[in-house]
C-alpha cells in the first residue's frame, strides 16, 4: 500500500510550526517519528493534504528537571527516555514502563510526543501519563495552554489537540521518597501492544497506603483509574491479602475493547492478576 498524494513542509522552528498549522488547519498532520502515521496513511486510514514534518524543529527534544516536574520535549525519541539516568532517577515509573515499549528500531525513531498525540489506549505511555498525573502542554500562534492527563485522552486515537495546535512537552511529576511504583502489561510478544495493562503508584507510610494510583490500560477506549482498587488501599496495611482483595475489584470494570487477543472475560481476568503483580511490585520495593 501507498499513501494518497500529499505535500511536505518543513519548518525549522516552531514559529514557522504554529504558522503552517494555521494556514492548513484539519487538512494538516504533524510527522515526528511517524511509526503509527505512516502506517495509518499506506494503508489509507488517514490521508492528510499537508504533512508537516518538525523533525527539524528547534526546542521540542529535551529532558530536563524544572522543580519538582520533570519536563519532556514531545520530539525526544523513545531510546532517549528509555536511557536517561534522569527519568530512571526521578520518574521510577517510566523507566519500568519503558521495559515493555515496543522495539529498538521504534524507539529510535518514535517519539515520546507522538505516542501521546496518538492516543492509543494499548500504548503503555497513556497509562503511566494517568497514573501519574501528568500535564501535557498543547501549543499553537496564540499560546500554550495545560491540560490534565485525565482531561487530555477523549477517546480512541482522539485527543485535546485541537485545530493549529500540537502537544510541546509533558510535564511529570518527580516521585517523593515515600512513593512505591509498579507496571505489568501482557502482550502477543514482548515489545507489542498491550492486551492489558496495570500501572500502580502509591504512597506509603510505613506498611500503610496513605494514597493511591491504580490505572489501567488495554481494556477500554481510554486509560483509566480503577477507584475501588484505589479505595481498597488507602488506609490499609497493605499485605498479600490486602492485593489479593484489591486485585478483585477490578472485576467490577468491564473490558469494551475486544478482539482475536481476548474477549470480555480473558481481559478481565488478565487485569485482575496484573494489577495484583503491579501491587506486589511496588510494595516490594519499600
Amino acid at each position: 500500500m501507498k499513501p494518497a498524494p500529499f505535500r511536505l513542509e518543513r519548518p525549522n522552528t516552531v514559529q514557522a510550526l504554529c504558522q503552517a498549522l494555521r494556514k492548513h488547519g484539519e487538512s494538516a498532520r504533524i510527522l515526528a517519528g511517524g511509526q503509527s502515521l505512516v502506517p495509518m496513511m499506506n494503508f489509507r486510514l488517514v490521508a492528510p493534504e499537508v504533512l508537516i514534518d518538525i523533525n527539524h524543529v528547534d526546542g521540542l527534544d529535551y529532558i530536563r528537571l524544572d522543580g519538582d516536574v520533570l519536563a519532556v520535549g514531545a520530539m525526544t525519541r523513545h531510546a532517549a527516555v528509555k536511557e536517561s539516568s534522569l527519568v530512571k532517577a526521578n520518574v521510577p515509573l517510566i523507566a519500568k514502563a519503558y521495559a515493555h515499549i515496543a522495539h529498538v528500531t521504534v524507539r529510535n525513531r518514535g517519539t515520546i510526543g507522538g505516542n501521546l498525540s496518538h492516543g492509543d489506549p494499548s500504548s503503555e505511555l497513556p497509562t503511566v501519563a494517568i497514573c501519574l498525573d501528568a500535564t501535557f502542554v498543547v501549543s499553537s500562534s496564540e499560546g500554550s495552554r495545560t491540560v490534565a492527563a485525565t482531561d487530555f485522552f477523549k477517546s480512541m486515537f482522539e485527543t485535546d489537540v485541537r485545530s493549529g495546535e500540537f502537544l510541546s512537552e509533558i510535564r511529570f511529576p518527580v516521585a517523593a521518597r515515600n512513593q512505591r511504583f509498579g507496571f505489568e502489561e501482557f502482550s502477543p510478544r514482548h515489545g507489542d501492544f498491550a492486551i492489558a495493562i496495570a500501572a500502580v503508584a502509591l504512597e506509603m507510610k510505613g506498611d500503610t497506603c496513605v494514597s493511591a494510583s491504580v490505572v489501567h490500560g488495554g481494556i477500554r477506549d481510554i486509560p483509566g483509574h480503577m477507584p475501588a482498587v484505589e479505595a481498597a488501599l488507602q488506609g490499609k496495611v497493605v499485605g498479600s491479602e490486602q492485593i489479593t482483595h484489591a486485585a478483585e475489584a477490578t472485576l467490577s470494570i468491564e473490558p469494551t475493547l475486544q478482539n482475536y487477543h481476548g474477549d470480555a472475560a480473558y481481559k478481565s481476568d488478565l487485569l485482575r492478576t496484573l494489577t495484583a503483580r503491579a501491587l506486589s511490585q511496588a510494595v516490594a520495593e519499600g
